[in-house]
């Protein structure tokens, strides 16, 4: 007999009710994947999961908007595990331009159907669930970027007299701005304008000397 699992909202799942229900979210995100979200129906969730409609209302009660938050929850942990492992390694420049390539290539790859728009661009701004979520994937992701700018702070590569938690708001609001317009446009060109652009002005504060050739220094003393 399958252990009763109980959710946070009060509906107990069984074990394979909640790997039914995980089975539904990641069909779901395969789906806008592939077809975007407003091309995405309940029938094709149906079809693709092998599921009835009363299951499919019965894991998610308010129907495609539920089921799309779910999906939503399911790629903010997508994200950062995307991210890795240079985001929680950003010790050098070298690393941070790892975490540029990666950021871009998820983009890149995901286009205009990437299911975390749906959070952002959709969801979130009619629905105070959807906007706790993204508030909780934003906190996250600007703490880790947070640490690395002030380990570079620490070792001279970024100025120690910049507010660290603002230069990680600021990088990833060039983030969102960027996906916003591949979303709206399909390019990635400007998500890769503002990462470049933010990590080179970023680098320019810089306080560490740069390197020297010892056999110059002699000669100039000689």
């Amino acid at each position: 007999m399958d252990r009763q699992v109980q959710k946070p909202e009060g509906v107990v799942l069984t074990r394979k009710g909640l790997a039914t229900r995980q089975r539904i979210v990641e069909a779901t995100s395969a789906l806008v994947r592939e077809h975007g979200t407003a091309a995405t129906t309940l029938d094709d969730v149906r079809a693709r999961t092998a599921t009835s409609k009363s299951q499919i209302f019965h894991y998610f009660p308010g129907g495609k908007e539920e089921l799309l938050l779910a999906v939503a929850e399911y790629e903010t942990d997508r994200v950062l595990l995307d991210q890795e492992p240079y985001l929680s390694e950003l010790t050098s420049w070298q690393a941070w331009q790892n975490w540029r390539d990666l950021v871009v290539r998820r983009y890149r790859e995901a286009g205009v159907h990437c299911p975390l728009g749906v959070l952002i661009t959709e969801l979130g701004r009619k629905t105070p669930a959807a906007q706790a979520l993204t508030g909780r994937l934003l906190e996250r992701w600007q703490d880790r970027l947070r640490v690395g700018v002030e380990h570079m702070q620490l070792s001279g590569e970024i100025d120690p007299g910049l507010d660290a938690d603002r230069v990680a708001a600021s990088l990833i609001a060039a983030v969102q701005g960027g996906v916003t317009v591949l979303l709206s446009t399909g390019g990635i060109g400007h998500l890769e304008a503002a990462l470049d652009t933010s990590l080179a002005l970023l680098r320019a504060t810089g306080v560490t000397p740069r390197w020297r050739d010892p056999e110059s220094d002699v000669a100039s003393m000689g």
